[in-house]
């Protein structure tokens, strides 16, 4: 029996690579899991004359790509030892108390453009009918969504859901975690996964967060959080105290939201000005949402939504700020 790892971890620029490695042993624990080394000058994190880089399993996934075999195979989170960019081991004082639901939006890219658009550059109909649309003339790429959505079942990720979104070729997915650290790496797993399924179609996966120009919405990653302390015997004035240190933070989390989020936020397309700090309830157009699941409790349990990461947003550093903050 042979164990097949495929070990995955951040690049320098957030970029997802991986290397599989077949080993003569029966894995079914990370920390059966041995180290690995690549080679740091081929991906900008090291230099030629010190090349190696030590890749340290942090956590197992089985792997949705090869199911029907003899052989066992997992794919490998990891983080890259004493690497600048590894934002994962900077999280100190981690606990499971600490309640994550991200809303990664995306858009499937073919050829320069969302799948779906017309050929030459030409533009669809308006928004309007593609979020949560039927049809082919409102959805693109439902197969690849369906599979994905799947895939990251079979690897043990807790997604919750997917939807079409605003923009044609757009989607969104939902992943639920616990903790700083597990929760950024169950989303960094299914983007892979994602990538990875449309790598086998030929399609790319795009994630900036202003995609296409114009009056076109633009992706996020939505993160909705929660503390022990707004879940049980909760009231209006928790949550108006965690609202007000995020409004001091502002600046500072705005900082690790994600690259030319600018563009996204801009005050339009249900978003807030990248310069403002809102909040409000129920409100897509604000900073910070209060839930109606939130309002319907008087306040006594539940969680809030930050608006303001983009969809490239590094979710180590989306978890680090929140949790900085507010605790």
């Amino acid at each position: 029996m042979k164990t097949i790892l495929e070990y995955v971890w951040l690049g320098a620029n957030n970029e997802l690579r991986s290397k599989t490695r077949v080993v003569s042993e029966d894995i079914n624990f990370i920390k059966q899991v041995p180290s690995w080394s690549f080679d740091g000058s081929s991906t900008e994190q090291a230099t030629g004359d010190n090349s190696d880089c030590i890749l340290k399993p942090v956590k197992l996934y089985p792997n949705p790509f090869h199911v029907m075999t003899v052989n066992d195979y997992y794919l490998v989170m990891c983080e890259v030892i004493d690497n600048e960019h590894n934002k994962r081991s900077l999280i100190e004082n981690d606990s499971d108390d600490y309640w994550f639901g991200f809303e990664q939006e995306y858009v499937i890219w073919k050829d320069g453009s969302p799948m779906g658009f017309p050929s030459g550059g030409k533009m669809p109909k308006p928004q309007g009918s593609y979020y949560c649309g039927v049809g082919s003339e409102n959805v693109a790429g439902r197969v690849i969504v369906d599979e994905h959505m799947q895939m990251c079942l079979h690897a043990d990720i807790e997604i919750t859901g997917t939807n079409a979104e605003v923009m044609l070729g757009q989607w969104e997915y939902q992943v639920f975690g616990h903790g700083q650290k597990e929760s950024a790496d169950d989303l960094w797993m299914s983007r892979y996964i994602l990538e990875r399924l449309a790598e086998q179609y030929g399609f790319e996966i795009n994630y900036e967060p202003k995609p296409v120009k114009g009056d076109w919405n633009g992706s996020g990653l939505h993160t909705n959080f929660s503390i022990d302390s707004m879940r049980r015997n909760a009231n209006m004035g928790i949550y108006h105290d965690i609202i007000d240190k995020l409004e001091k933070k502002h600046n500072e989390h705005i900082a690790v939201y994600g690259k030319d989020n600018d563009q996204r936020l801009t005050g339009l397309h249900e978003t807030q000005s990248i310069n403002k700090f809102t909040y409000g309830e129920s409100d897509r157009g604000a900073s910070i949402r209060i839930p109606v699941e939130v309002i319907e409790s008087d306040y006594t349990t539940g969680y809030l939504e930050d608006r303001r990461p983009a969809a490239n947003a590094n979710p180590y550093e989306i978890t680090k700020a929140i949790i900085d903050t507010i605790t």
